[in-house]
């Protein structure tokens, strides 16, 4: 019960005078907007001027005024007069022009909780209700208004029996209320409801807390939740006393609800009142499911989910018909994605779990998103692989088409390829075999009625288990391999998977590994993380949506190393290994994952910073820079085409001849790819669009000339950026020309050794940027002649040391250039013979091979590249070492028709080649083949 207001109560607090039909109540919040609101800013000056020596956690409170009515008097009893006569009411007037007589006598209390807004440029001043007061006296009216209040003290009489039954009374007609809004919210033409369904539910578990000494509180609240006129919130407002409160609230209620029963048609009765009956739930459970029927088109009841309409007694609570569609909907897509037995098992259990689960549970999302994936996942879907008679023929001519050389990549694309028709038909030949035994166990033959009546007579024949059982064994599972494409950027790598997923008809997915340092990328999160989601290989087969992809591992040299995050090399053990990856586990999805359909192809520059057990997992496949050659025939099939178009121009607009294709090569382009080739192409199209252009606004197309000449190519990419070696017109004595695989960007060429001597005791000077492994090939190649002069005719005596009065310097060219490998032994060696016997090199012979103590000529690398560049260079003749002969078979047909090609496997042999008229007089120990024997 209320009680009177007693002097002591009294206080000075700022007024807030509210906008229209705005009424803050106790235990609510009100957002009161206050542009063009000068009182507001002055109260809000006013107070934090004194909070600044106020204690830090002193609440700051001003006074929440609503305006009056002229139906209501200021101690809010209704006037009937007022109401006959159409008194005006005052909720019109703008709250900044209000005065004294313009405010209602009760107002609540409000605490400032902030500002609102800030972004949106709408600033909301935010009070929260505290307690009721009554308005004593109004002290000032500007710059904003100041009264003296009075607090009212406010206390339940939980003993009185008129009270608890009110209570249990508004108890009953909230819960009817939520009632009616979740059903208008599913029926047509329903009456618009300014509560939420979703806000009613929570407002349902809200209210059922409620005890009785709360009961003005409550009243309070749904006062604020219901739609209600000004007038009936100011009555409220000054209900002081907390039974009178309830009873004008519970009028509120009753009026709203018959509102709504009046227009949806629905006869809802209240177990309140002895003469209202009984709240028939039944009824409106079947009023929902006709709803929902004549919505969804569904004529049957069974279309409802089990336990009844979500949200009411026997239902599912906390749902209704959107969750209730949605559910049946996941169940279809669930059945119709063809789960493993495993997943099927735990995808019902988890879906059981959500259909009793409150939507408004943070877990409900998390369950609801694990099975939305798990149907999202090609566990059985695959791309049917049509592998015909001209399958394999197609699959060459496309690859052919999108790639210029590259042969073992493609030979063992092909090879995957026709391993894959074997199975096929292998398995097609038991599929025939098992059908023809089950049809056998059923079939008579036509025309024998004795004994078709006999085999009537018999108990039919059945194909045991066994014996099915046996010849599926015999069926040829696919395991796709594991390939690593090796070599320098710009080579066709990546490009070259997607033609192989074209060749094959299959999805192509691609996932970039390049900075990956997380191992939960891989493998996904755990689902008790916030903001869990399936790692990268299960995220690629729910986009491509088949469970036979080829996935590109695009960079995966570039792979994370071990951190605190995990090792993300260590995660990828076993998706790439053949033998495990049939039960991959993801951590979110954590039900074993089939992996070994899919044709893993990954890519990387270099081997050096993959680890060693990830790297025997993959079939390795080295792709070399392309050649010369090679990078002419790119150019001239794809990327003048390619470009071309790309600049807007016609094919016939453009035509660069092969010089001008090998000068941009050579001179412009220095790299293993294609890449820059390609940009320095596109400027020269670029330049030739502009010079169109010109000339087709200047009417002169005819003096247009579409043909690039060595000279433009000054004009449009510049001087020349690389230099290139060519071989010597002149021969001299220590000078011999060696060879290069790689001397800048991937390209080889060729590299002059060039030694003199000088008067000194002995000392070797080298310079050129030397290895080590050059510098070692040096001392070698000093050693063996100084051990063999005599031999060579160098010395006059076996014990006379030729370097004795001498020092010598080596010298490569190109100094800022760094040079290792060994591939310049037996240059290097032939040389120091010349430059000691005066006998001159010629100038188009070249030689590559390392070199032993004991004089035999070792194989080297890089032979391809080599040869490509002594032929480019002007080199007529070639030295190889005897173990690089089956090299020689990979060369381009340009190299093996321009030079020529000698092998030898010793010193001796070599100098036979280089000077074939001269004779040694130690070439007769070393056997009539001038060579060391190996037998």
């Amino acid at each position: 019960m209320g009680k009177a207001p007693s002097h002591s109560d009294a206080r000075v607090l700022p007024l807030i005078p509210l906008a229209a039909g705005s009424v803050l109540l106790p235990g609510t919040t009100l957002r009161i907007p206050i542009a063009n609101r000068g009182d507001v800013a002055a109260i809000l000056a006013k107070i934090y001027a004194r909070a600044e020596t106020a204690a830090k956690d002193a609440q700051i409170l001003v006074g929440c005024v609503p305006l009056g009515s002229s139906l209501v008097s200021k101690d809010g009893n209704l006037l009937i007069e007022g109401k006959g006569k159409g008194g005006q009411s005052n909720i019109e007037q703008d709250p900044v022009l209000a005065t004294a007589k313009d405010v209602f006598g009760v107002g609540c209390v409000g605490k400032v909780s902030g500002v609102q807004g800030r972004r949106q440029g709408e600033l909301s001043l935010v009070v929260e209700g505290v307690e009721r007061f009554r308005v004593k006296e109004v002290l000032q009216e500007r710059p904003f208004f100041e009264g003296v209040v009075v607090d009212v003290e406010e206390r339940v009489n939980i003993s009185n029996a008129e009270v608890a039954e009110l209570f249990q009374h508004l108890k009953q007609l909230s819960r009817e209320l939520l009632a009616l809004v979740r059903l208008s919210s599913i029926l047509p033409r329903a009456p618009s409801v300014s509560l939420s369904p979703i806000a009613a539910r929570r407002l349902e578990l809200y209210i059922a807390r409620k005890n009785i000494d709360e009961a003005g509180s409550l009243a309070d609240f749904m006062a604020n939740v219901v739609d209600c006129t000004h007038e009936e919130r100011l009555r409220i407002l000054a209900s002081f006393d907390v039974k009178e409160r309830l009873e004008r609230v519970i009028e509120v209620l009753q009026k709203q609800i018959r509102g709504i029963q009046g227009s949806t048609r629905i006869t809802v009765t209240s177990t309140a009142t002895p003469s209202a009956g009984t709240f028939d739930m039944d009824t409106l459970r079947r009023l929902q499911q006709e709803a929902i029927r004549r919505r969804s088109g569904h004529g049957a009841p069974g279309n409802m989910p089990p336990g009844g309409f979500p949200g009411f007694p026997g239902g599912r609570q906390g749902g209704g018909e959107e969750e209730a569609n949605e559910l049946d909907e996941l169940k279809k897509r669930l059945d119709d994605a063809g789960l493993s037995p495993e997943a099927d098992k735990v995808a019902q259990r988890e879906l059981q779990r959500l259909q009793k689960m409150n939507p408004a549970q943070a877990e409900y999302q998390v369950c609801r998103n694990y099975l939305e994936n798990l149907a999202e996942i090609p566990w059985t879907k695959m791309t049917e692989d049509n592998l015909d008679a001209a399958t394999l023929s197609k699959a060459k001519k496309q690859l052919d088409d999108d790639h210029y050389g590259l042969d073992k990549i493609k030979k063992r694309l092909l090879e995957y390829l026709a391993v894959l028709k074997l199975k096929q038909a292998a398995n097609a030949d038991i599929d025939v075999q098992i059908k023809q035994l089950s049809d056998a166990a059923n079939v008579t033959p036509e025309g024998k009625e004795e004994e078709k009546e006999v085999e009537e007579k018999k108990e039919p024949r059945y194909v045991s288990e066994a014996e099915l059982k046996l010849i599926e064994r015999k069926r040829m599972v696919d395991k796709s391999p594991i390939l690593l494409l090796v070599g320098p950027p710009g080579t066709g790598k990546t490009s070259l998977a997607k033609s192989v997923a074209t060749a094959l008809g299959r999805k192509f997915h691609r996932v970039s590994l390049g900075g990956v340092r997380d191992e939960a990328e891989i493998r996904g999160h755990r689902r008790t993380y916030v903001a869990a989601m399936p790692g990268l290989l299960v995220s690629g087969l729910k986009k491509v949506g088949v469970a036979n992809p080829v996935i590109l591992l695009d960079e995966i040299d570039k792979l994370g190393q071990s951190n605190f995050h995990g090792d993300p090399s260590a995660a990828m053990l076993e998706v790439l290994d053949p033998e495990q990856n049939h039960t991959f586990t993801d951590h979110y999805v954590n039900i074993p994952i089939d992996l070994s359909k899919v044709l893993f192809i990954a890519t990387a520059n270099s081997l050096d910073t993959i680890p060693p057990p990830l790297l025997d997992r993959m079939e390795t496949i080295q792709l070399s820079g392309y050649t010369t050659l090679e990078k002419r025939h790119i150019a001239t099939r794809h990327l003048l085409p390619k470009q071309i178009t790309t600049n807007g121009l016609a094919s016939d607009l453009v035509q660069i001849t092969p010089e001008v294709l090998d000068k941009i090569i050579a001179a412009y382009t220095r790299e293993s790819g294609v890449r820059n080739l390609e940009r320095e192409i596109g400027s020269v199209c670029r330049s030739k669009a502009v010079e169109y252009a010109n000339a087709k606004d200047a009417n002169s197309l005819p003096t247009y000339n579409p043909t690039v000449s060595l000279d433009d190519l000054d004009t449009i990419l510049g001087i020349e950026r690389f230099a290139e070696e060519l071989a010597e017109q002149h021969a001299r004595p220590g000078v011999v020309t060696g060879l290069v695989a790689y001397s800048t960007g991937g390209q080889g060429s060729i590299l002059f050794i060039e030694v003199a001597d000088m008067p000194g005791t002995g000392r070797v000077q080298l310079t050129g940027k030397l290895g080590d492994v050059l510098k070692e090939s040096v001392e070698v190649a000093l050693t063996w002649v100084k051990a063999h002069a005599f031999e060579l005719a160098l010395t006059h005596a076996p014990e006379e040391d030729i370097m004795k009065n001498r020092s010598i310097h080596v010298h490569c060219p190109s100094g800022a250039i760094p040079k290792d490998g060994p591939s310049a032994g037996l240059a290097h060696t032939v040389a120091l013979i010349s430059l000691f016997s005066g006998k001159a090199v010629p100038p188009s012979l070249a030689m590559t091979g390392e070199v032993s103590l004991r004089g035999r000529v070792l194989p080297v690398g890089g032979i391809k590249e080599k040869l490509i560049g002594a032929l480019r260079a002007g080199v007529e003749r070639v030295l190889l070492p005897e173990g690089n002969r089956k090299d020689v078979r990979d060369l381009p047909t340009e190299v093996l028709e321009g030079l020529r090609i000698d092998h030898v496997s010793h010193i001796w042999e070599a100098l036979k080649f280089v000077w074939p008229e001269s004779s040694w007089p130690g070439e007769r120990r070393w056997g009539a083949g001038g060579f060391e024997s190996r037998l």
